[in-house]
């Protein structure tokens, strides 16, 4: 009988103290999805600064695209307007040379 009470009782301790570690595991466990829940929402605020930087960058490219753009055709206007003028200088200068 004591045997069979000892046998018992070694049993329930055993399984206490697997309890015991499972529940220790389940803790640990659960510690750690809290950390990483944190890490995940500073991860995603991160992620979404960044999104909102690069769409914010990208805005600023094209306007800046844009306004270079409407610079070359200002200067092409400009240019264009002037190649007559260019011509005369041109040929002024051609009969200038033969004169000399």
């Amino acid at each position: 009988f004591e045997s069979r009470v000892r046998q018992d009782m070694d049993e329930i301790y055993t399984r206490f103290d697997d309890e015991q570690t499972e529940r220790q595991l389940l803790a640990s466990r659960l510690n750690m999805l809290f950390r990483d829940r944190r890490a995940h929402a500073h991860t995603c605020l991160l992620t979404e600064a960044e999104a909102r930087m690069s769409r914010e960058a990208w805005t600023r490219a094209i306007d800046a695209c844009d306004l270079v753009y409407g610079e070359v055709i200002s200067l092409r206007t400009t240019v264009l307007g002037q190649i007559p003028e260019i011509r005369e200088l041109q040929a002024a200068d051609r009969r200038r040379q033969t004169v000399i």
